[in-house]
């Protein structure tokens, strides 16, 4: 090893010691290509339920699953709870049953929100090339930031983590390679609190055991097919021919080729475009009554609303989503014929869609998505048509600053209360 250093003092280590000189930690991290690496991965451990335990000490100690309702399904769950084989999308009838003492809590995505962007601050602080990819992980390109940190980037990103859980209160995993698909692989290698290194010479043989599903983009279906042709490892996939994979799998075959072979050329992009804003509910019991689907849907109609209004964007379709008590999932879409933010025309697309299909079935969840986005400038302007536009977009304008001035409960529509008459 030609770099070493401690994680929690930060000094430099002699390769081969098992615990640090200057502060006694065993916390070393070694690696031959650890000063010479530059592209991260930062991942924060358990997200919602550390930011939980930190907000409450007499968590510490405890399981917790952070969700909704007995119907509803794990968002996140702390490490204590995973010794006992809870997961995140895992119904929470089933978490409760391996782990009937866990300490459940409803999410607080406010809260969460804040922490993420307290976060994500300090990612900044370290290169302006951050790529977020969900409110608590992001790559990193730390290329060229030496002469600003004096320092490698892998010290600079042992110095964030420790701040992190200095200034935070939680803490977070590192993976550092030389590309995007190494990177993620690597902070998951060494969680929670953990930073890992994959450099080029060891690339392929780190890959070669590991299933195919440690491929990025590759999900279960994808993975099933893969090997049932013959490919179960990623070794696998390094021992094939490239014409082979292209002539299966066109150009996926390609990507597929080159991923098993640590070769990733995706650059670190800052600005990432939302592609939609969505929101959804899990009832505690399935649904059939179509008013109480129609109340459901208007309230997510606002949260997606306020959603498109925050990040000053609109879109010009309109998605309903439906989950069936056997988990089939239902989506039906529909385009407008000029983009929105506006929840009620969110809402009236997807009521007439929700209208449709809920003819007696029972559903277990609902969930409205807005997409084709576009800037706000573009959204809600009318035509000769569309007289309505300027009066809806005005009186929502005035509501939003009654909420924004008195709190949320300030302005409650109707169909909010209760029993919303059918439309005509």
């Amino acid at each position: 090893m030609t770099g070493a250093l401690c994680r929690d003092c930060l000094a430099p280590a002699a390769p081969g010691l098992r615990r640090c000189k200057a502060c006694g930690s065993p916390r070393l991290l070694g690696h031959a290509e650890l000063h010479e690496l530059q592209i991260a991965h930062i991942d924060c451990d358990a997200f919602y339920a550390a930011v939980e335990k930190r907000d409450d000490p007499s968590l510490r100690d405890k399981a917790v699953i952070i969700g909704g309702g007995k119907r509803g399904v794990v968002s996140t769950c702390c490490y204590i709870a995973r010794i006992s084989g809870v997961r995140s999308a895992m119904p929470m009838f089933k978490a409760l049953s391996l782990c009937p003492d866990a300490v459940v809590i409803r999410p607080d995505m406010a809260k969460y929100g804040a922490v993420g962007r307290q976060v994500r601050a300090m990612m900044h602080d370290l290169t302006p090339l951050v790529e977020p990819l969900s409110i608590d992980e992001a790559f990193l390109d730390l290329s060229g930031t030496d002469r600003l940190h004096g320092a490698s980037p892998a010290v600079t990103l042992a110095r964030f983590a420790r701040r992190i859980e200095t200034e935070v209160g939680i803490s977070v995993s590192v993976g550092l390679s030389y590309c995007k698909f190494l990177a993620k692989m690597a902070s998951d290698l060494d969680k929670p609190r953990g930073f890992a290194v994959i450099g080029k010479a060891e690339a392929m043989a780190i890959l070669e055991p590991k299933s195919v599903g440690a491929i990025w983009g590759v999900g279960k279906v994808a993975e099933e097919r893969l090997r049932r042709d013959g490919y179960a490892t990623i070794g696998d996939l390094q021992r094939a021919e490239q014409a082979d994979l292209f002539r299966r799998y066109g150009a996926e075959g390609g990507r597929l080729w080159r991923l098993a072979r640590g070769l990733d050329d995706r650059v670190v992009e800052p600005e990432r475009e939302a592609k939609s804003a969505s929101a959804e509910t899990t009832f505690d019991d399935d649904i059939a009554d179509h008013e109480t689907l129609l109340r459901s849907l208007f309230l997510l109609s606002e949260k997606v609303s306020a959603r498109l209004k925050a990040g000053q964007i609109a879109g010009r379709t309109v998605t309903l989503k439906l989950k069936t008590p056997d988990f089939r999932l239902r989506t039906r879409a529909r385009a407008l014929p000029q983009p929105t933010q506006l929840a009620g025309r969110i809402f009236e697309a997807a009521r007439d869609l929700l209208l449709k299909e809920a003819t007696g079935e029972r559903f277990r969840l609902i969930g409205v998505g807005v997409s084709d986005l576009c800037e706000a400038a573009e959204a809600d302007h009318g035509d000769l048509v569309d007289t309505r536009a300027a009066r809806d977009k005005a009186t929502e304008a005035a509501v939003d600053s009654l909420r924004a001035k008195f709190g949320g409960a300030a302005v409650v529509k109707g169909i909010a209360f209760g029993a919303p008459r059918k439309p005509r």
